[in-house]
């Protein structure tokens, strides 16, 4: 019985290897996490499109919101072990496969987006897409999540003593947990698609996001403070199963690549934008707004540094930092 159930175990993988003649229809399944209205679902779609029309229609890229395949961190597993074509994952799940992809999060590494973008456009991009390889995926673009920000139902947020005794949510991300312990806070892990329901109940004060998916959630009917901290930022990387990849033509890998980072790109300009509009929205619905001392934050999150140094290297580190601020 065992020596059948490895027979059949070996055909099933041997079924998935085959690789798809050039001329054969295909279809890829994409999931990721943000609601509909969200324009990381907003150019998923665009990019599907443009990829059928390149491809003459025998490429078809299914896009599925809303966690419908499982949470990012269950999307980033189906895409490793090749249950999953393709998802544009948020960057904590991604970097549990490869810890240098969080090099990009540490706290108030940057200032601005376009010094994050020439970091993971370059040859350090390059060299964590190479290394997530033999973990079962590659990283086709480094779409955008954005400098995130404090939400809670509390108080306003201005220097870390304000966030003390605060329960604060966030995603599956060591370096997200390690930035709030040391602002003193409480942070606990939850999946994004629970947060809305989380916070209605009262399980958590706040929660940490870009300004796009506060409002696309809605979080703001929850959330009556919003403090402006961009306390990290967060790539969202467009990933692909290595199973998936290796079965298709070097034509079709070709034009997969390039419609990834030209939707990254396009990502990037549409959630900047959005991030400033949905601001001045925010603020209709009677969420009180207020900056944070960036200073005072930075300097009770140097600690962070310290301890991420073993994992990333110095320099590693020295490299980023010394790429950004030539921006």
């Amino acid at each position: 019985m065992k020596i059948k159930k490895i027979g059949f175990a070996l055909m099933a993988m041997s079924i998935i290897a085959l690789p798809i003649h050039a001329q054969q229809k295909i279809t890829l399944n994409l999931g990721h996490g943000a609601v509909p209205d969200n324009p990381r679902h907003i150019v998923a779609l665009q990019l599907a499109d443009y990829v059928k029309e390149k491809s003459n229609g025998r490429i078809t890229i299914m896009v599925h919101p809303s966690e419908s395949l499982g949470s990012d961190r269950q999307m980033a597993e189906k895409v490793a072990s090749g249950a999953l074509d393709m998802s544009i994952n948020s960057q904590g799940p991604i970097a549990s496969y490869n810890a240098k992809l969080n090099v990009v999060g540490l706290p108030f590494l940057f200032s601005k987006p376009e010094q994050a973008y020439a970091v993971l456009d370059g040859e350090v991009g390059d060299q964590i897409s190479k290394e997530c390889i033999p973990s079962g995926f590659r990283i086709l673009a480094y779409w955008d999540n954005g400098f995130r920000h404090i939400t809670n139902s509390k108080r306003p947020i201005y220097v870390p003593k304000d966030l003390q005794g605060l329960k604060i949510r966030t995603p599956e991300d060591k370096m997200t947990i390690s930035i709030f312990k040391a602002l003193g806070a409480n942070p606990q892990p939850l999946a994004f698609g629970e947060l809305y329901m989380a916070l209605s109940q009262g399980l958590f004060d706040g929660q940490e996001n870009p300004i796009v998916n506060i409002y696309a959630s809605k979080l703001y009917e929850v959330q009556k403070y919003i403090s402006l901290t961009n306390h990290k930022y967060e790539t969202c990387p467009l990933i692909i199963s290595e199973f998936t990849w290796k079965r298709l033509s070097k034509a079709d890998q070709d034009l997969l690549l390039e419609a990834a980072r030209k939707f990254a790109a396009v990502h990037r300009e549409m959630n900047n934008k959005a991030n400033e509009d949905l601001l001045v929205e925010l603020k209709k619905y009677g969420v009180q707004v207020n900056t944070a001392d960036v200073a005072a934050m930075k300097a009770a999150t140097a600690s962070v540094y310290k301890e991420y140094e073993p994992v990333f290297g110095k320099d590693l580190i020295n490299r980023v930092q010394d790429i950004a601020q030539k921006y």
